[in-house]
């Protein structure tokens, strides 16, 4: 639902009740993600698209007689029939699995606190039962902020602290999902799955060294909505004339700055110095923190010199294996902005567990279900 953040939170301000089309579920080549939503008011108004045009007329007429009706939440599925070319399916092949629910922003004020922090880029976590008793079937639950403020509830108990608990680890990880909590001991009778919607500040990309590659990959990472820093410890080289696309950048040696900013398990750090003077602290460091992706360019050669000094610091092999070096996807890149895309390509296929392969040599679904978050256990080892 946070795709149309900006239009459910005008109608939940004029307190307008609107049918909501959640897709709960994909399988294959979907076209959208899970979490995608379509919403259409009392007026026959909709914004939104959950299949990018092929199922959408039959998601709306459903939403308008649920919408009508004041009906309880109901589910429709969506998938590739070659039995009729004019059946209402998708045709690129996928499966969708949708939840169509009526929404009376009066019984449920917290959602437009939630939305309206979407909006304006703040954190925020909206948890909504997908699967589970009738009761429930459609209820919400937020989580904003840093996790500390929670609105709404599902039953006043052990479920909402339950739910409450997987929406803060999603909204630390920055991730939509599905979990299912309950039915096991836990205080929590019956078992639900509840999909977690969930808005996050862009990832971090950390750039190392003001060079003519960093150039192209701070571009490069801007596009693919990171928030971009680039660090140097040469003023003459580290500034914003050099780097347009960045976000900020920064005077520092890399590894003070990387000791003293905020990162988390999404954030991403290339150093492209090859220098060991730089290199060697830094890298010591980015390895011992939970960093999602840590790459370092530098020859073959480069690359088992930095290995062998960073073993010499203490550095374990546990640890080295999260190293990223030679940096990037093997290409045949050469110019900045070739390798920018090289790297980046790598970025993509580690954070989603991708093959690097072409699809045309891969088999199964295109669109694969995202990896769980991956936490990175710290080590003693102090910079």
């Amino acid at each position: 639902m946070l795709n149309i953040a900006d239009t459910l939170h005008r109608w939940c301000r004029e307190a307008r009740p609107f049918a909501l089309a959640t897709v709960v579920d994909v399988s294959g080549s979907a076209p959208l993600p899970t979490g995608t939503s379509v919403a259409v008011d009392a007026d026959g108004n909709a914004v939104g698209s959950i299949s990018g045009g092929c199922v959408e007329g039959a998601v709306y007429d459903l939403c308008r007689q649920v919408l009508h009706d004041r009906a309880a939440p109901r589910r429709a599925w969506f998938g590739y029939s070659d039995d009729d070319a004019f059946a209402v399916g998708l045709t690129c092949g996928g499966e969708l699995d949708v939840l169509v629910q009526h929404v009376d922003p009066a019984t449920q004020p917290h959602l437009a606190a939630a939305l309206a922090d979407a909006m304006e880029g703040r954190p925020a976590a909206v948890a909504q039962v997908v699967d589970g008793s009738d009761d429930l079937l459609g209820a919400t639950l937020s989580v904003l902020g840093d996790g500390s403020m929670t609105y709404g509830t599902l039953d006043g108990g052990p479920t909402d602290r339950l739910v409450t608990e997987e929406a803060r680890a999603l909204l630390r990880a920055g991730r939509t999902a599905r979990v299912t909590v309950g039915g096991d001991g836990d205080g929590c009778p019956e078992p639900l799955t509840v999909l977690v919607h969930v808005h996050a500040p862009p990832p971090r990309l950390l750039v190392f060294g003001a060079v003519d590659f960093a150039a192209a990959l701070s571009q490069a990472g801007h596009f693919l909505g990171y928030r971009v820093t680039v660090c140097d410890a040469r003023p003459a080289f580290a500034t914003t004339a050099r780097f347009p696309h960045a976000h900020e950048v920064v005077v520092d040696w890399p590894h003070r700055y990387l000791e003293r900013t905020e990162v988390d398990a999404r954030t991403a750090v290339c150093v492209l110095t090859h220098d060991a003077k730089f290199d060697i602290p830094l890298l010591r460091l980015a390895l011992d923190l939970p960093v999602g992706y840590i790459g370092a360019m530098g020859s073959r050669r480069t690359h088992d010199e930095r290995l062998r000094l960073l073993s010499e610091t203490g550095v374990t092999d546990e640890q080295l294996a999260r190293l990223h070096s030679p940096i990037g996807l093997d290409l045949g890149a050469r110019t900045p902005e070739e390798t920018a895309i090289s790297i980046t390509a790598e970025i993509v296929a580690h954070t989603n567990q991708g093959t690097g392969l072409p699809l045309s040599q891969a088999t199964g679904p295109i669109h694969r279900p995202l990896p769980p978050p991956v936490e990175v256990a710290h080590s003693e080892m102090q910079p």
